[in-house]
């Protein structure tokens, strides 16, 4: 199946029964098959008017009790922040599926792109931590698609799946477990009456337990910056409480939600640093170095937010260079420049979109990168 499919596949097996979204291309797959499949296992999907209504929903279906999520591309992206931002500013567990395009605007609708990497981070307003994975291949788009909910349910976040284009449309063989071989995780509960319940009281991880609407305890769900009970407090003191919630409970887990890929790693002197199916032409042109008897290796981000520091900076002492091979311009390549904070070279493998990087671009930028720091 393809990658759009395998995402609808991994949610339904996450146990996602909530679906709202609008038609956009290269992500229109994932509604069409949800569409179609949501009934057979009693779920509900529904189409709204335009991705700023999709995400609304969304946000009610995961309050009404339901895993919820919604897909959408670069324009339908930049409509839903400002309701990402009301999912994080309230604490509401959902998934949202970007499968990139190139843009800016319409750009070229039916072709790759990364360049939403950044956008993903810092879209909507204000001060809050994001959690953002990245596949690349369909069984990644399958696999990922459950542990985006997992860590969604988990920790009380909107979690995004930075996929792409091309991940989106090729076909590929998807292994899909048996029912009970697949590990959820399901948002932790009240443990105390209606009457004692504080729907933003934290757990010492940081997590609040999470009731539902209509289970008889006392909701009050609001944009505006709020206290443990929920209610409005307009002052600096219950927006620090509220901003460091957000922040702590992402930043303390942080070792727990990164994820990544080794490969060749344990003599290499320049690594390659890539995602979503930037990372396929990363890992072959690593393997054409090694043929050339030059020592490369590939760090893979599955997850890019947070951003992998401890892995990058245990690399970039040991090492001459590390490249950053994305398709846009330059953004996840100024995070590895911070982190790795001139231990080592840092170079970029730029693709303004359209197409896939080259291996031999990326291969091309391993020799330049070890002439340069020889």
């Amino acid at each position: 199946m393809n990658g759009d499919e395998a995402c609808c596949e991994g949610a339904l097996a996450a146990g996602c029964r909530f679906f709202a979204g609008y038609p956009i291309t290269p992500a229109t797959e994932v509604a069409e098959r949800m569409s179609r499949r949501l009934p057979d296992v009693g779920g509900i999907y529904i189409q709204m008017e335009d991705e700023l209504a999709s995400i609304a929903a969304v946000l009610g279906g995961s309050w009404g009790g339901l895993k919820s999520m919604t897909s959408t591309s670069g324009p339908g992206f930049s409509l839903m922040m400002e309701n990402i931002g009301l999912g994080y500013c309230t604490e509401t567990p959902c998934v949202i599926c970007n499968v990139q395009r190139a843009g800016p605007s319409t750009g070229l609708p039916t072709l790759v792109g990364q360049a939403d990497m950044m956008q993903a981070r810092w879209g909507s307003h204000g001060d809050y931590e994001v959690i953002a994975i990245s596949p690349s291949s369909p069984q990644e788009m399958f696999d990922f698609t459950i542990r985006a909910f997992n860590l969604s349910e988990q920790y009380r976040v909107p979690v995004m799946i930075m996929a792409d284009e091309v991940v989106g449309h090729m076909n590929e063989r998807v292994v899909i477990p048996p029912e009970g071989e697949i590990v959820l995780t399901e948002r932790r509960r009240p443990q105390v009456p209606p009457e004692q319940y504080l729907p933003y009281r934290p757990d010492p991880d940081g997590v609040a337990p999470m009731a539902s609407f209509g289970e008889g305890y006392h909701m009050h769900v609001t944009g505006l910056t709020h206290d443990e009970r929920g209610y409005p407090i307009m002052d600096a003191e219950t927006q620090a409480q509220m901003i460091g919630r957000l922040l702590y409970k992402i930043r303390h887990n942080a070792e727990d939600i990164v994820s990544c890929d080794a490969f060749h790693l344990e003599d290499a002197e320049v690594v390659v640093t890539a995602y979503g199916i930037s990372a396929r032409s990363a890992k072959r042109a690593v393997m054409d170095a090694r043929r050339q008897g030059l020592k490369a290796g590939l760090l893979k981000l599955n997850t890019v937010w947070p951003f992998p520091e401890r892995a990058v900076r245990d690399l970039a002492g040991g090492v001459k260079a590390m490249i950053m091979a994305e398709i846009n311009m330059g953004q996840m390549v100024l995070e590895l420049e911070r982190v790795v904070a001139g231990r080592c070279l840092v170079r970029l493998v730029p693709h303004a979109g359209g197409a896939t990087i080259r291996p031999t671009s990326i291969l091309n930028a391993i020799k330049a990168a070890l002439k340069e720091a020889s």
